[in-house]
């Protein structure tokens, strides 16, 4: 089990880190999702003990991993970019990390061969084992790394965009069987993606992560569903974004029926509302202040450019076969079929601050 608590990183004046909170379980599968800079890699780098917080803690079992250096804290660290040895075989290259632990604790030949053959076996790859990096496709190279990192029975499994350099379909391939293989091993794994779709299909949770704070926990549904921030919305696509009234906990607005969506229990007053394109139904208004301006088809898709009477457009994608016949220059009423809406007054509560307590504070 991973325990996280008010962890910070700073380089120089830019803050990194800003109070991380986390528990992850043992034998779960959690990604870290977020856009580049959010902080996800840092962290990823601070529990392998390549990277050290100015303040905060992280235990794994128990133990504080702050007080051990990188090669006391048995992680298998999977790159992006593999980092096989060009000179090794497969199989030599899988083996690597038990034949270089210390002669007292070093299996003996026999037994890192054996271990070696079960998790060729498992990586579906026992045919290329006397092979060369050199020889390998990316998605073989990937898995190769996969297995030097399980070879040593790591505490905690961390992958750091382990599919980016592949193409699509090999990354959907790879998501698949690298769920199979974590449900075999029952390893406890953190990743770093920055693709929803990858995060969603592989994790047990996703954690959103947005300029050096936790955003959001929660499973695929959740996130998408009830996103808890206007950032975790945007980034899960709601890029139409309307000035909306609540009352009685509804959603009002000139030219927007919102019938379809549920009671929110929030005070009345303005609001924001978040919509996905693929998330809002037309209906003809002749009173509505929405017009249609523009419209493509995709052969799947039609995607529609609505313009508000003060000149605001806003992207409307429809499946063209059960879309309503559009007319360009016609008024259209806004018919959300999901969305998210926060409060524009006030803040919400927080949680009181815990107290940090200095790293170098912590050594002395």
């Amino acid at each position: 089990m991973i325990s996280i608590s008010s962890l910070t990183k700073n380089f120089g004046q830019t803050a990194v880190l800003r109070g991380i909170d986390l528990r992850i379980d043992a034998g779960e599968l959690v990604a870290l999702l977020g856009p580049s800079g959010s902080g996800k890699t840092t962290l990823l780098k601070i529990i392998a003990g390549l990277e050290w917080p100015d303040a905060g803690a992280l235990k794994v079992n128990g133990q504080d991993w702050l007080t051990l250096p990188a090669q006391k804290r048995r992680i298998g660290f999977v790159f992006q970019h593999y980092a096989l040895f060009p000179h090794m075989t497969v199989r030599d290259n899988i083996a690597f990390g038990l034949t270089v632990r210390p002669r007292a604790e070093r299996p003996g030949k026999s037994v890192i061969a054996a271990k070696v053959d079960d998790l060729l076996g498992l990586l579906q790859i026992p045919h290329l084992a006397d092979r060369f990096p050199a020889q390998l496709s990316g998605g073989q190279r990937q898995r190769v790394a996969l297995g030097r990192a399980l070879a040593i029975e790591p505490a905690v499994l961390l992958l750091d965009e382990p599919f980016g350099a592949l193409d699509a379909a090999i990354r959907r391939d790879l998501r698949r069987w690298l769920r199979e293989v974590h449900q075999k091993t029952g390893s406890t794994t953190l990743f770093v993606t920055h693709d929803q779709e990858e995060a969603f299909e592989l994790a047990d949770r996703v954690v959103v992560m947005g300029e050096g704070r936790i955003e959001q926990i929660g499973s695929a549904d959740q996130i998408h569903d009830r996103p808890s921030t206007p950032f975790v919305a945007r980034f899960m696509g709601a890029v139409v974004e309307l000035p909306v009234t609540l009352r009685a906990g509804r959603v009002e607005a000139p030219g927007l029926d919102a019938r379809g969506l549920e009671r929110r229990a929030m005070a009345d007053g303005p609001a924001q509302l978040f919509l996905r394109p693929d998330a809002i139904a037309l209906e003809p208004d002749a009173a509505s202040p929405w017009t249609l301006a523009h419209k493509t088809s995709t052969g799947a898709m039609i995607r529609a450019t609505l313009r508000h009477e003060t000149s605001r457009e806003i992207p409307v994608d429809l499946p063209r076969h059960s879309a309503p016949d559009l007319a360009i220059g016609s008024a259209y009423r806004l018919r959300p079929l999901s969305g998210a809406v926060f409060s524009l007054e006030g803040t919400a509560p927080t949680e009181a601050p815990r107290p940090v307590v200095s790293l170098k504070e912590k050594r002395t």
